[in-house]
């Protein structure tokens, strides 16, 4: 079983035990992570689930789309070389953990 670890702006963490292929935004949201508030319901429509994924763990989820990107640029916390779209973030297979710090605010 795999761990994926949100982080709040005030550093409280929230730990959540996952299988691989466990979507991000998804799991906040069906484990009432605050801070993920997915207005559109994970269509990369709004970025109000925008994270910023540790460092330790950015190289091995996929590359952002194209899709990811463009919205990524309407989000209202500050974008990072490290910031997603958690609906577009599945937990790869073989991946044991994944950090992600949640923007202080999201709209």
């Amino acid at each position: 079983m795999a761990k994926i670890v949100y982080v709040a702006a005030d550093d409280q963490r929230i730990e959540v035990d996952v299988d691989a292929g466990a979507n991000v935004m998804r799991t906040a949201l069906a484990n009432n992570v605050p801070g993920i508030v997915a207005e559109c319901g994970g269509s990369a429509m709004c970025a109000t689930c925008h994270v910023y994924v540790d460092p330790e763990f950015a190289a091995q989820l996929p590359e952002r789309g194209e899709v990811e990107d463009e919205m990524l640029e309407s989000a209202v916390a500050p974008r990072t070389e490290f910031s997603r779209l958690g609906c577009q973030i599945d937990l790869p297979e073989g991946m044991e953990r994944l950090v992600v710090w949640i923007p202080e605010t999201q709209r």
